[in-house]
């Protein structure tokens, strides 16, 4: 599908309620200094393509001094995807990575056979009163890339491409959408945007992905004239041409999907497998903490503290 978001003026809203093959409400879990809103894995829904996992962390507010402090865990499986749209997250990792993103950009980790890392506040956003608002979700490694060697990458906010049409303003964090591919390296076929909607406007997704959905981090959506408030994921049923309207507030949503994977996968704490064997293996190996022996190994500039396994 190319860029082409404008509809006929007055063009009726054909999106069917039938179209969203499923409603997902996420779970509110309180990490102490902050919230997250989890809306993969759902009960009704482990993955919309190859996105396995999907937090929203905050809106929070934080005093001078204080901050996010998520110590160093380990992944495998997966590649992780933080984007923000306020504050800022000091990512190190075991294969000596050392980046601070800030909002608009995009860090990504290629988990692979195993990796480690710890995302905190950074020295400088401590040095005052300060916001965090984001969202983190993994994306699922097929199998012929689940046991790849641990990759870094982070792209900054200009380098992602963006469009803006008829109150749609809109970023592609991962993947190919209408004409453009992002610069972040994937292994299936993917696609991620930030997009920004003024009131009324009208968001066309891409029609040329298998399974497509959509998140909403402000205002509201509305599809064949219900309303659908922050804070909900919509799955939609694949074929399906999908339009959505943003609220009389407007709306942000991130719209996501991609390929379907071969097959369901396991999940278990940060650990992404297509077999348990995997998962019990990277466990053991986390547990025995016999660090650089084996896949796991502490982040350079952040080995004094670690998260045990559950």
């Amino acid at each position: 599908m190319s860029w082409n978001p404008a509809l006929e003026p007055g063009c009726p809203d054909a999106v069917s309620l039938d179209s969203i093959e499923t409603l997902i409400i996420p779970r509110a879990r309180d990490l102490g200094s902050f919230e997250v809103k989890r809306a993969l894995p759902a009960p009704k829904r482990q993955m919309v393509g190859p996105f396995i996992f999907f937090d929203q962390a905050g809106p929070a507010e934080f005093l001078t001094g204080q901050g996010v402090d998520v110590r160093p865990h380990p992944h495998i499986g997966l590649g992780t995807v933080t984007y923000l749209y306020q504050g800022d997250f000091h990512h190190r990792d075991s294969i000596g990575s050392d980046q601070v993103i800030r909002p608009g950009e995009v860090n990504w980790m290629v988990a692979g056979k195993g990796v480690t890392h710890s995302e905190r506040t950074s020295e400088a956003g401590r040095k005052g009163p300060h916001a965090l608002f984001g969202i983190q979700t993994w994306i699922a490694l097929p199998e012929s890339h689940e046991d790849v060697d641990p990759v870094f990458e982070h792209h900054a906010k200009q380098d992602l491409p963006e469009f803006e049409d008829g109150g749609i303003r809109a970023r592609l964090i991962l993947g190919r959408a209408y004409g453009k591919t992002a610069p972040v390296t994937l292994y299936s076929d993917t696609f991620y945007l930030d997009v920004t909607l003024e009131p009324g406007a009208r968001f066309p997704l891409p029609d040329d992905h298998e399974d497509r959905g959509i998140y909403v981090t402000q205002g509201s959506v509305q599809i064949s004239g219900q309303e659908f408030p922050a804070g909900q994921m919509m799955v939609f049923r694949p074929g399906d041409r999908i339009t959505v309207a943003a609220g009389s507030q407007g709306a942000r949503i991130m719209a996501l999907g991609g390929e379907t994977l071969n097959g369901p996968r396991h999940i278990w704490w940060n650990f992404v497998a297509s077999s348990r064997e995997r998962i019990e293996a990277a466990k053991a190996e986390w547990a025995a903490a016999n660090w650089g022996q084996g896949r796991f190994s502490l982040p350079r500039g952040d080995d004094h503290e670690f998260i045990p396994l559950p």
